[in-house]
């Protein structure tokens, strides 16, 4: 049996983690089996990574060395979580993946890198992406409110750095419009998860 793979992405503060949550229960409640993980990390290896890009001042790594490590990190948390997942026939619900790789480090001449590396050490894509669009104002100010201690390395990019994240995820979205859905992410929780499982349950044909 062949799981399914599933990517949920967006600016900081978008409400991803919120809305994977409830994704992963509602999914339960169906009678999925369902494994929840988060990039950077999802893997113990990729946990450790994970402590090097998300904490220290924002220009601690170059846009090549992040590439470097989130791919590394990725790898790790390919072998050890998803691929496993799959191959048993789970439902595995991920908190960024590869897009976001694109939108945060891809911009300009590294974008084919980014696309080369994934081919050639990853070779793995999402069979549905959500894309969870806010304005980036909102998204630094809910940002803000629940950043993990440490965690905002790129929280504290700016304004003009979540602008620039929103129109590459929705570039993403109007390239691969087969594998990507954008969500509205302004709303209430219980209703943009709404639109989420009609998104997913159309996919996954449950009810």
């Amino acid at each position: 049996m062949s799981g399914v793979f599933l990517t949920l992405e967006g600016i900081d503060g978008a409400g991803k983690s919120t809305q994977a949550r409830l994704l992963a229960d509602r999914l339960s409640d169906a009678g999925k089996g369902v494994v929840l993980t988060r990039e950077p990390g999802g893997a113990p290896g990729a946990e450790e990574i994970r402590d090097l890009l998300v904490r220290g001042e924002p220009g601690r790594w170059s846009a090549e060395t992040e590439l470097l490590l989130f791919t590394a990190a990725r790898r790790d948390h390919v072998e050890r979580t998803i691929r496993p997942a799959i191959t048993r026939g789970d439902v595995v619900i991920c908190d960024r993946f590869v897009d976001s790789t694109r939108a945060y480090q891809g911009s300009g001449a590294l974008r084919e890198k980014v696309d080369v590396l994934h081919d050639l050490m990853i070779g793995l894509d999402a069979d549905l992406t959500l894309i969870f669009d806010l304005d980036p104002q909102a998204g630094l100010a809910r940002a803000g409110q629940r950043a993990t201690p440490g965690e905002d390395r790129f929280e504290q990019k700016g304004l003009g750095f979540l602008t620039d994240l929103r129109a590459a995820y929705l570039e993403i979205a109007r390239a691969e419009p087969d594998r990507c859905a954008v969500i509205d992410a302004s709303g209430e929780p219980e209703a943009i998860h709404a639109d989420v499982w009609s998104v997913v349950s159309a996919k996954l044909a449950v009810a």
